[in-house]
């Protein structure tokens, strides 16, 4: 089924030569710019809203005392960062299948689909529990100080909620996406982050409760957004995509779980990666300063990386739509469009990020000297910040076109057999340290987005569009429509 051309997408064939063809370029440009900030600036305030609300707890412990910044830190970046990648990889899945239906107009699928894949993440949240509850002996193993892996291990413990809001979060998010129903995910997770603020310094400053306050707000703040975004989709019918809970959602099961799958090793390959930095920063001599460091760079990476997500989100809904509606053309002018657009954010960020270096961290910290080794981190930060602006809209093409599986190879070969390797050698061989360790791993980066630059150019994106066809007979072919 052809996407009927709307008039503004039409040929201006009034134009000639040169002068015109230009004009029609730009023309174009503007039209899918449009499209983009219509799916990417909701997207983007949401994922930056979502994450500041760990972002704006951690920046309240580190006003309780170094060693609770240092637990929250490893728990959040390593135990609670594992299962919002699993979580978040595992529900991008249907990314491809809800993006690509919706293209085809089998909505009705794009409900069934959610259904699924609520059932495989809350049972993989489930597998998860005893990583929470075990996680201090977990991180003793891994190389943490007693000290920290305690204050970490309790606090996880009592992050478990938030493990299964992941589950149902995701999923809906990408169902919402699909349909481009941005603008709801954003209003919800405005009011969320506000509540956030208000209850963290409730249970954190007023009442004292250090850490275990810390999991409390989370948990809270992250099932309102559940609440929020299931309201709307069970009373508005969010256009005929929902039709209410059916058994179809257990059929297919299993090839629904190698998607997934494949999507979680492809995403949680690219989270895991900067997370383990803290990790093994952990073996460093006196590694209280560096860990706190690092995880401020990592949180303000985090933030800075949520823009990145937001294109990522915009990019795959494009493709998945175009690519289902039989328009490969039109993808591939997407995903030309969204890399200059975000590639162009990057280099404003990395500037922003290098001027104000000796400034942000008193916003994370009153330890002078986790001030000056966060200042040293910085240009490292800014190199990262930079490549946030492409890698995620790459890896969202890749999702958007169900490259899943290929992309999962790619990430494990660059990240984990160049990039980690280089990362130890250089910060305890050669005794760079952190900025050793970092230094090395954006090596890792560099080398998965130059892959990734080169697949996209030498796509052919007909081939796709035959693919997708394919993919929607093959999964929603036992569906009736509306």
């Amino acid at each position: 089924m052809e996407t009927p051309l709307l008039e503004e997408d039409k040929p201006n064939t009034t134009a000639s030569g040169n002068t015109g063809s230009g004009l029609l370029l730009l023309r174009r440009v503007s039209v899918e710019s449009k499209k983009l900030w219509k799916i990417a600036g909701p997207a983007i305030f949401t994922m930056i809203c979502q994450y500041s609300l760990g972002a704006i707890t951690q920046a309240f412990i580190g006003h309780v005392g170094t060693l609770e910044l240092a637990a929250f830190s490893v728990a959040n970046s390593v135990v609670a960062g594992f299962g919002y990648g699993l979580m978040l990889g595992m529900g991008s899945a249907l990314e491809t299948l809800c993006g690509q239906a919706f293209g085809a107009g089998k909505f009705t699928m794009l409900g069934i689909y959610m259904q699924r894949s609520w059932l495989i993440l809350l049972c993989t949240a489930l597998l998860l529990v005893p990583i929470y509850v075990f996680s201090a002996p977990i991180l003793i193993l891994m190389g943490q100080t007693v000290e920290i892996a305690d204050a970490a291990g309790r606090f996880a413990t009592w992050m478990l909620p938030q493990l299964f809001a992941y589950a149902l979060n995701f999923p809906i998010q990408k169902f919402l996406q699909a349909q481009r129903k941005v603008m709801v995910m954003a209003c919800v997770a405005a009011i969320v982050l506000v509540v956030h603020v208000l209850i963290s310094w409730l249970v954190i400053f007023k009442l004292g409760w250090g850490l275990i306050g810390a999991a409390v707000s989370l948990n809270f703040s992250w099932w309102i957004n559940i609440f929020g975004q299931s309201m709307y989709i069970f009373i508005s019918k969010s256009g005929g995509a929902w039709t209410g809970f059916s058994l179809q959602a257990f059929a297919d099961l299993w090839g629904f779980i190698k998607l997934s799958l494949a999507s979680a090793v492809m995403l949680c390959l690219q989270f895991w990666y900067l997370m383990i930095i803290i990790t093994i920063t952990g073996h460093l001599t006196n590694p209280l300063v560096p860990v706190d460091a690092l995880s401020i760079c990592m949180s303000i990476n985090g933030w800075d990386a949520m823009i990145g997500l937001g294109f990522n989100a915009a990019i795959s809904v494009r493709v998945s739509n175009e690519l289902g509606s039989r328009n490969p053309q039109a993808a591939k002018f997407a995903v030309a469009v969204v890399s200059a657009t975000s590639l162009s954010i990057g280099v404003l960020c990395m500037i922003l990020v290098l001027t104000t270096r000796f400034n942000f961290p008193v916003l994370f910290t009153s330890n002078i000297e986790v001030m000056k080794e966060v200042s040293k981190l910085a240009l490292l930060l800014g190199a990262t910040v930079l490549l946030n602006s492409l890698q995620p809209v790459l890896s969202g093409v890749a999702i958007g076109a169900g490259w899943q599986a290929l992309i999962a190879y790619i990430n494990i070969g660059c990240y984990y057999f160049v990039g980690l390797p280089a990362g130890i050698v250089l910060g305890f061989k050669f005794n760079f340290g952190a900025e050793g360790i970092w230094g090395g791993m954006i090596g890792g980066i560099v080398l998965q987005t130059m892959i990734l630059v080169a697949i996209t150019l030498y796509t052919d994106w007909n081939k796709e569009a035959s693919e997708a066809e394919n993919r929607i007979r093959k999964w929603g072919g036992s569906v009736d429509e509306n």
